[in-house]
């Protein structure tokens, strides 16, 4: 009887032991359940038995009904998403490049890299309507729409040119029109490469050093233009002042000018002779008289 009280106590021990084991797990699982730490940089969509809810958990630690709702991370970061001719540059394999016609029928073949991210509080939505691959069905029909419809209202040269940067700025302004209330925000839009066909390029390029030799060719007779008038001004100028000056010019002016003159020369420290004429009006005869003598003179020979 004894070993059999022993028998049944071990089982009966058994037994708790494992109600205690299982009751444990459920208690580890519930608990560990019942909390979720979200990175930096993402938000945790909530559902509850399949149901999305409206709330959305921030980075950090957040709490949630243990085993009835399920969470989803979706990140909020700045994302890149490339479309390129050439091969594992973009989201796709081999040449994912965008084909447009232009203004003048001619196709072109663009690569562009755009910036976007998701709106936090849009979360719930685009996870519900768009699911988590909403780059795959929002930004990349987006973007082949946005460049084919402004692409064709521009000429080939406009996308080569100096221009290229205005078309750029329309296709970030369209963009952004047609990405409202999609959860998505578009920062920018950069078209990279602009592929045309080479006799175009060629085309081009001789077009626009055509253009630049007219350009320096018209500065250049501006140029001359201005110095031509420049010129007839200082002509002007030179012919009003003369007329002045003759009009200035009087006998009276004249004479009182000779007498100045003479003044000056009977002053300095010259040796010369002045012979004035009586009546003043014909030119006085200065004549130096430190000349040297003949003598003087044969002798600085010797």
């Amino acid at each position: 009887m004894a070993d059999v009280h022993i028998i049944e106590t071990s089982r009966g021990k058994a037994k708790y032991a494992f109600w205690f084991i299982i009751i444990a797990l459920i208690v580890i699982i519930v608990g560990c359940d019942t909390y979720k730490i979200v990175p930096a940089g993402n938000i945790a969509v909530v559902t509850r038995l399949g149901k999305v809810m409206p709330r959305y958990m921030q980075p950090g630690l957040n709490f949630k009904l243990p085993l009835l709702e399920r969470t989803y991370i979706m990140t909020t970061r700045l994302q890149e998403y490339t479309m390129s001719i050439a091969p594992r540059e973009g989201k796709k394999e081999g040449d994912d490049a965008i084909t447009a016609l232009t203004k003048e029928g001619l196709t072109v073949s663009l690569d562009l890299t755009a910036w976007y991210k998701l709106i936090p509080s849009e979360g719930p939505k685009v996870f519900n309507e768009i699911g988590e691959d909403y780059d795959q069905k929002v930004i990349r029909p987006l973007l082949r729409t946005v460049i084919r419809d402004v692409v064709v209202q521009h000429t080939a040269e406009d996308l080569y040119s100096s221009k290229r940067e205005a078309v750029n700025t329309i296709i970030n302004l369209q963009a952004a029109k047609l990405v409202e209330g999609k959860g998505v925000i578009i920062e920018r839009i950069l078209l990279r490469n602009v592929n045309l066909p080479s006799k175009l390029v060629n085309a081009i390029n001789e077009k626009q050093e055509a253009e630049q030799h007219a350009k320096k060719m018209q500065f250049v007779l501006d140029k001359e233009r201005l110095e031509a008038e420049r010129k007839v001004v200082e002509a002007k100028g030179i012919k009003e002042y003369n007329l002045i000056i003759s009009q200035g010019l009087t006998p009276n002016y004249i004479q009182w000018y000779k007498i100045e003159m003479l003044k000056s020369l009977l002053g300095s420290n010259n040796s010369t002779l002045i012979l004035l004429p009586e009546d003043m009006k014909s030119m006085p005869l200065v004549m130096p008289t430190n000349l040297p003598k003949p003598a003087d003179a044969a002798e600085k020979k010797k």
